[in-house]
Formats: C-alpha cells, structure tokens, sequence
C-alpha cells in the first residue's frame, strides 16, 4: 500500500513512536486520517519510517494526572493542557534509508507525499 499522507513529529518523541516506546501521539484536536502513513522527523526532510494510524482517543484533559504515561511518555503533565487528544498509532517501523521529500510551505503536521 503506497503511503499518501506522512504525519510532521518532533525529537524525541519519533524516536519514541520508532522504537516501540510510544504509541499515543498527542495532539491538540482530532483527525479524520486512518491507515497507513509515514512519519517525518521535523526538520530533516526526511520521511524516516512509517506506521498505521488506528484512531483517535478522547481528550485526556479531564483524566487523573499521569494518565497515559505509559503510552504517550510525556513527563511534563503542563504539556497535556494543549496536547491532549490521543493519535492512536501501532506497527511502527524505522526506514533503513530515510526517503528524502519536498516540505511544502505552511504544513505543519501533514504533508502529502
């Protein structure tokens, strides 16, 4: 299945999501995406592995503190005032050669490839 859409994460949580350490992405609203994407580590230029985009969980906001942890490894709970909506993601693989692409101006976390 050829990838259509790649999904822009910062250092360090694509290390995190690419080494099977984290399957909650969070995010601040929702997204109607589902299936098969690529991941680009922001700022490389780089599609650097891919993964499938399950679904999406119910905001956190109004959870225990620390909920989650364990999936979405975020030690610094301020950061969940704005990021607290759940891309649930799963089957993440690392590219041995990351595939160059061209990052067109203004997207910020999705880019068409």
């Amino acid at each position: 299945m050829a990838i259509e859409r790649a999904l822009v994460v910062r250092k360090p949580w694509i290390d995190l999501i690419l080494n099977g350490q984290k399957s909650w992405e969070m995010r601040s609203r929702s997204t109607s995406v589902r299936g098969q994407i690529g991941l680009i580590e922001q700022g490389s230029g780089l599609i650097v592995g891919e993964c499938c985009l399950d679904g999406v969980g119910e905001s956190i906001k109004n959870f225990n503190i620390g909920y989650g942890y364990q999936l979405h490894k975020i030690g610094d709970l301020e950061l969940l005032d704005k990021w607290h909506v759940p891309w649930v993601l799963s089957g993440a693989r690392r590219y041995e050669k990351p595939v160059p692409y061209k990052h067109p101006k203004g997207a910020v976390v999705w880019v068409r490839v």
